[in-house]
C-alpha cells in the first residue's frame, strides 16, 4: 500500500491532495496513510483485502469513503475520527449485525450508506432500525426510507443531453412512417409510383428514339451512295469530254501536216 501511496501521490504535496485512489492495492491493514493528508476529501479502498480499520488516519476534511469488497467485520469506531463523512460505502464486507454499526451514530453528517451483501442486512426490520439509528441518513442501499431509488448523475446527464427530446424525434418519425403507409393502403399515389412511372417513360422514349434513328441512318446511307454513284458518273463525263479534245486535237495537228507535205 505505501508503494501505491507513493504512486498516486506523483510528487504532490501531501496536505494538497484531495482524492486518493487504492483500489486493488492489496494489504490487510491501514499502511502508509498517515494524518498529513489534512485536505483528502475523497478515499478509494475498494478490494484492498482490509480486515481491519486499525490505524485509519485521522482526516478532518474527509467526505466520500469508499471500503467496499474487503473483510471488514468491525472497528468502524476507527472511522470517528473522520466527522465530515458523508457517504460511506461497506457493501462486500462481513459486517454481521447491526451492533457493529453503533460507532456510525457519530457522523452527524452521513446521508449515504452502503451494506449491501452483509450478512447484517438480513436482520429483521434491518432499513428501519438503520434509519431510526442514523436520523441524518438520505439513501440506504440506494434507496431512501420509502424505498425509492436514487436517481443516478447518469440520468441527469441523460436530461441535460436531451435524449428525452431524442426519444421524442424518434417516436414522431415512426408516427410518419405509419401515415405514409396509411396513405398507401388508402389507393393514393405514393412518391416511389411516380417516380417509377417517370423512369419507364424515359427508357420508352429512348427505346424509340433508337429505332427511329436506325430507320434515317439507312436513308442517309442509300442518299450517300447515290451521290457517289452520281458523283463518279460527272468525272468520268468529264473524263471522256477531255479525251475526246485530245484526240480532235492530235487529229486537226496530222492533216495541217499532211497538207504541207502536199503542198
Amino acid at each position: 500500500m505505501e508503494k501505491r501511496i507513493e504512486l498516486e501521490r506523483r510528487a504532490r504535496k501531501v496536505n494538497q491532495i484531495t482524492e486518493l485512489n487504492l483500489d486493488n492495492c492489496r494489504s490487510t491493514s491501514i499502511v502508509g496513510l498517515t494524518d498529513e493528508y489534512t485536505a483528502l476529501e475523497s478515499l478509494s479502498l475498494i478490494n484492498v483485502g482490509l480486515t481491519t480499520l486499525k490505524g485509519f488516519p485521522k482526516l478532518p476534511n474527509l467526505k466520500k469513503l469508499e471500503l467496499s469488497d474487503n473483510r471488514i467485520s468491525s472497528g468502524l469506531n476507527y472511522l470517528t475520527t473522520s466527522p465530515k463523512l458523508q457517504y460511506l460505502n461497506l457493501s462486500g464486507n462481513k459486517i454481521k449485525d447491526l451492533e457493529t454499526l453503533k460507532p456510525l451514530e457519530e457522523f452527524k453528517n452521513l446521508a449515504v450508506l452502503d451494506l449491501f451483501n452483509n450478512d447484517a442486512t438480513q436482520v429483521d426490520n434491518y432499513r428501519e432500525k438503520i434509519f431510526k439509528m442514523l436520523p441524518s441518513l438520505n439513501f440506504l442501499d440506494g434507496f431512501d426510507c420509502n424505498d425509492e431509488e436514487v436517481q443516478s448523475d447518469g440520468d441527469d446527464d441523460d436530461e441535460v443531453n436531451g435524449n428525452d427530446s431524442d426519444e421524442e424525434g424518434v417516436s414522431g418519425d415512426e408516427e410518419c412512417d405509419s401515415d405514409d403507409s396509411e396513405e398507401e393502403d388508402n389507393g393514393e399515389v405514393s412518391l416511389s409510383e411516380v417516380y417509377n412511372d417517370d423512369l419507364e417513360e424515359d427508357n420508352s422514349d429512348w427505346e424509340g428514339g433508337e429505332g427511329e434513328g436506325g430507320e434515317d441512318d439507312e436513308d442517309e446511307d442509300s442518299d450517300i451512295d447515290d451521290a457517289d454513284g452520281d458523283a463518279n458518273e460527272s468525272a468520268a463525263s468529264v473524263k471522256g469530254a477531255k479525251d475526246g479534245e485530245k484526240a480532235g486535237d492530235a487529229e486537226s495537228q496530222a492533216r495541217g501536216k499532211k497538207r504541207k507535205h502536199d503542198g
